[in-house]
C-alpha cells in the first residue's frame, strides 16, 4: 500500500515536472518571438505613406500604402521578422521609437543632427527640398536667402521645416504638412516647403489644388528606415541584408516606377 502510494506520488511529481518544463519552453519561445517582433511607425504623407481610410492614423500594415511604405514591406518580406506597422503624427512617431527596443521610424531623412539617434537602413529614396508658391503668386527666388523675409509654412518634426527654422527663416508650423496647401492658397503663408514630388500630389489629391509653383529646389537628402539605438544590432544587420537583396533584385526601383 505504501509502495503503491509512493510510486503514485513519484509519477505525479515527474508528470508535473514535465508539464512545468514544457510550459517553460513555450513561454521562452513566445518571449523570443515577442522580442523579435518589430514595431514600425510612420506618418500620413502621400504618396510616400497614406492610410487607406484617408485618416491620419492606422493600426496595421494592411491599412497603410504608398511608395516608401511598400518599399519597407518589400524589404521586411525578405526577413523572418514579424512586424507591426502603425501610422501616427510624425512628431509622435519620431519621439516614440527612440529608447525602445525593436522600434523604427520610416521614411526619415538622415542628417548630421540625427546620425547618432538611430541605426540606419537604406537609402530607400531621396527627399527633394522645394519651396512652393501659390498658382497665382509672382514670387521668384534666385537663392534660398531671397526667402528670408517671406512666411514659410512647415510642420513640427519635419526635417525641412526644422532646417529652415534653425537657419532663422520665418516659419509658421502646423501639426500636419498638408494643411499648408490650404494656408498657401488662402494667403496665410507665402511659401510652402515640401518634397518636389509629394507637394503637388498632396495638393491635388487632398484639396484638388493644381498648378503649385516650385520656385526653388535647394537641397536633397536620402530617406531611410531608422531603428532605435536600443534595437539589437543583429536584427538591424538582417534587415540591411534584406535591403541589399531587394535593391539587387530591382524590387525597390520597380515600386517607384509603378507609382509614377
Amino acid at each position: 500500500m505504501i509502495k503503491r502510494t509512493l510510486r503514485g506520488s513519484l509519477g505525479l511529481f515527474f508528470r508535473l515536472r514535465r508539464w512545468a518544463l514544457l510550459a517553460g519552453l513555450i513561454s521562452c519561445s513566445n518571449s523570443l518571438m515577442a522580442e523579435d517582433r518589430l514595431y514600425l511607425f510612420t506618418q500620413n504623407y502621400p504618396p510616400l505613406h497614406a492610410s487607406k481610410s484617408g485618416e491620419d492614423f492606422a493600426h496595421s500594415g494592411e491599412q497603410i500604402e504608398g511608395v516608401c511604405s511598400d518599399m519597407v514591406k518589400t524589404v521586411l518580406s525578405r526577413t523572418d521578422y514579424d512586424y507591426v506597422m502603425k501610422m501616427r503624427s510624425w512628431s509622435y512617431s519620431f519621439r516614440w521609437v527612440q529608447g525602445r527596443e525593436n522600434h523604427a521610424v520610416f521614411c526619415t531623412a538622415r542628417t548630421n543632427e540625427r546620425e547618432e539617434l538611430f541605426q540606419w537602413v537604406g537609402p530607400l529614396m531621396s527627399l527633394r527640398w522645394t519651396l512652393f508658391a501659390a498658382p497665382d503668386s509672382d514670387i521668384e527666388l534666385a537663392s534660398l536667402e531671397d526667402a528670408k523675409d517671406l512666411r514659410i509654412g512647415g510642420y513640427k518634426g519635419d526635417v525641412m521645416s526644422e532646417y529652415l527654422e534653425g537657419k532663422g527663416f520665418n516659419m509658421t508650423m502646423s501639426l500636419s504638412g498638408d494643411l499648408n496647401v490650404r494656408r498657401l492658397t488662402l494667403g496665410q503663408i507665402d511659401l510652402w516647403v515640401a518634397d518636389a514630388l509629394m507637394g503637388p500630389l498632396v495638393a491635388k489629391q487632398n484639396f484638388g489644388i493644381g498648378g503649385l509653383r516650385p520656385v526653388l529646389e535647394f537641397k536633397e537628402t536620402p530617406l531611410y528606415l531608422a531603428f532605435s539605438r536600443n534595437t539589437d544590432s543583429e536584427i538591424v544587420a538582417g534587415v540591411r541584408n534584406a535591403f541589399r537583396e531587394a535593391v539587387e533584385a530591382g524590387e525597390l526601383r520597380q515600386i517607384i516606377e509603378q507609382k509614377h
